[in-house]
């Protein structure tokens, strides 16, 4: 029998009802012998008004506090969650961050996970219980409870699983596996059997969202068997693997997408060494994260410089930029926050060549525009007008043929839903 840890999501718990579907689950395959550590998030919803509770005392509610508070979501649930376990004959035991010692840095809202003590959950799980605990939320070594960020139940469950040495970490959501590309954009995309851990940290990376990016971080250093799975319907899912088969895998996984892109260009700064990264530093002082960058060299000994930021960063960064641009006696500064960013990913790429060339004709063909372009070794990035999104992914699905089923025999890969 295997040592199994899954996580459930808001959704997954949502309702009473919904509730007691995951403690059925959870109690069957504890009576089929399997030992089970349960990692949950929240009830649906309960983050956002926890939030909006805080802000109604507080406009700008302290940091420390508001992970006080935000931590009784999770709280709740891995409560309920432990009595109906309990009402079908499977012990269990409900544990926060605190009491299994999740540790954790100081950086209340997205704190890391250092270490966890798992002493507590092997001793219960030596005993026959089934452990209930709270997804999201840690403590420093002051004491304070300190939480992960959005979607950090998803690291906590992972985090769990490498610690206790899991045989699989099933990640239990509203989709049930990972896709060739979003199925709301193009309805051929396929569910896949399986994708290397390079290519799920990829796609997070870009936009997916079905794993939450650090989750998929900490499966790759510590090779927790990671696996995408539906809350409401039964199904193999899609299995993160660390194999991978040249041979055999398949030039392009998936396409991912990321709608929440902007783009700043400062035009005419001078061409020596050390612009590039005064840009940057003043950007990175603002806690402005940059992606994509281009630079242009001009024949009068000046240079064009435009990079990519999160759409909510926009308004921000261009305020830096104007001040920049004014320091550096630059001719301009100009921006757009209607645009976005499409990507395909695959292993195959390493042993494929023309892959770029098929995406650029793909697009050309649709009369598609690329204003910048970023590489690496599994993955070719453009950014196009907003406009073209659905136009550009359905485009590239069908060049690459991700809506026909692999051939007999080889393994079935692709990207995450966006």
């Amino acid at each position: 029998m295997a040592l199994i840890v899954q996580k459930y999501g808001g959704t997954s718990v949502g309702s009473p009802e919904r509730i007691a579907a995951v403690a059925d689950k959870v109690a069957r395959m504890r009576a089929a012998g399997h030992d089970m550590v349960v990692v949950v998030s929240a009830m649906s919803g309960e983050t956002d008004r926890l939030i909006k509770l805080a802000k109604s005392v507080h406009p700008e509610p302290p940091a420390r506090e508001l992970d006080v508070l935000l931590a009784t979501g999770e709280q709740s649930t891995i409560a309920l969650l432990s009595m109906a376990l309990n009402r079908r004959g499977a012990e269990a035991r409900s544990y926060t961050g605190h009491q299994v010692h999740i540790l954790t840095d100081n950086v209340h809202g997205k704190a890391r996970i250092l270490d966890i003590d798992d002493k507590r959950v092997r001793d219960d799980l030596k005993k026959g219980r089934v452990v209930v605990i709270a997804g999201f939320q840690g403590v420093d070594e002051e004491g304070n409870i300190t939480t992960l960020g959005r979607g950090g139940s998803d690291t906590t469950a992972v985090a769990m699983a490498a610690a206790l040495k899991a045989d699989e970490c099933q990640i239990y959501t509203d989709v049930d596996g990972v896709y060739t590309t979003d199925p709301r954009v193009v309805p051929q995309a396929r569910r896949l059997d399986r994708i290397t851990d390079e290519e799920m940290l990829e796609m997070a990376s870009l936009g997916s969202k079905v794993l939450q990016i650090r989750s998929v971080e900490f499966a790759g250093k510590y090779r927790v068997p990671l696996r995408v799975l539906s809350s409401f319907e039964e199904g193999p899912g899609t299995l993160i693997t660390y194999e991978e088969d040249e041979m055999e895998a398949p030039v392009i996984s998936g396409i991912a997408f990321n709608r929440d892109e902007a783009k700043i260009t400062i035009r005419g700064v001078p061409d020596k060494p050390g612009i590039a990264a005064r840009i940057l530093g003043d950007v990175g002082r603002g806690n402005i994260n940059v992606d994509m960058i281009v630079q242009n060299v001009g024949a009068d000994g000046t240079t064009d410089f435009t990079f990519t930021v999160h759409r909510a960063d926009y308004p921000k960064a261009l305020e830096i930029l104007k001040q920049v641009a004014q320091d550096l006696k630059a001719r301009e500064v100009s921006g757009d926050d209607k645009i976005v960013k499409i990507s395909i990913v695959g292993v195959g790429m390493r042993s494929h060549a023309g892959v770029a060339g098929t995406m650029f004709k793909a697009l050309a063909d649709e009369g598609i525009n690329i204003q910048m372009i970023s590489t690496s070794e599994i993955k070719v990035s453009v950014v196009v007008d907003e406009k073209y999104l659905e136009l550009g992914v359905r485009a590239l699905h069908d060049a690459f043929g991700l809506g026909e089923a692999p051939a007999q025999g080889s393994p079935a890969k692709g990207a995450a839903r966006s």
